[in-house]
């Protein structure tokens, strides 16, 4: 039996808890509405890039690394402010994604908002570009779990088999580790701590 999904299993949803923590980092995974590959073009991602960094701007964060799938995103980030909202920051970047996606069928392709379409038991129907809830949020804070996690976003794409190392997928922060290219969105490693595990990056 497979282990629950914690972006689609409703008591995932039910009993999550954001922990605004000073001096932790944080990795969100958000899924697109049932799995469905919303990311797999360069606008719809171009949109979460903006809306990330807009995000960062009002509420004042680093990113430590990300990356786009066609069907989720991972991003870690490290808040610098004292007092801060993880659910703020969520909203932040998602609402705009699914905002601009909505006005973009309606005006192009209005056929695609079918997919879009969630039915609820009680007969209210939404448009969704993300899944239900908030999606994967875990604290970080140890150095080396930091960079685990750091790895584990940048070979996402080599697990799935759309590149053979990491910096050679564009819609990631691996080519900027590795020294070969900036991504679409900054870096900022000020206050990211040294990896301390021993080995080279898989990069």
């Amino acid at each position: 039996m497979s282990p629950p999904d914690p972006d689609n299993d409703h008591r995932y949803r039910k009993t999550c808890r954001r922990y605004n923590d000073p001096g932790h980092a944080h990795s969100f995974t958000f899924s697109c509405f049932q799995r469905q590959p919303f990311l797999s073009k360069d606008r719809s991602r171009q949109w979460l890039v903006e809306a990330i960094d807009r995000a960062r701007q009002i509420h004042e964060f680093h990113i430590w690394a990300y990356v786009f799938m066609p069907e989720h995103a991972h991003l870690l980030l490290f808040p610098l402010k004292i007092g801060y909202s993880v659910s703020a920051i969520l909203t932040s970047i998602k609402k705009p994604v699914s905002n601009r996606a909505i006005a973009f069928l309606k005006a192009t392709a209005p056929h695609f908002l079918e997919r879009m379409r969630d039915r609820q038991p009680n007969g209210r129907c939404v448009l969704r570009f993300w899944q239900r809830g908030g999606g994967h949020d875990r604290n970080l804070w140890s150095p080396a779990h930091i960079w685990e996690k750091i790895d584990y976003i940048h070979l996402n794409p080599v697990r799935r088999g759309l590149c053979e190392t990491p910096a050679e997928w564009f819609w990631s922060s691996a080519g900027f580790y590795a020294g070969k290219r900036d991504g679409p969105l900054p870096i900022q490693v000020d206050h990211i701590p040294r990896d301390t595990r021993g080995g080279p990056p898989l990069l």
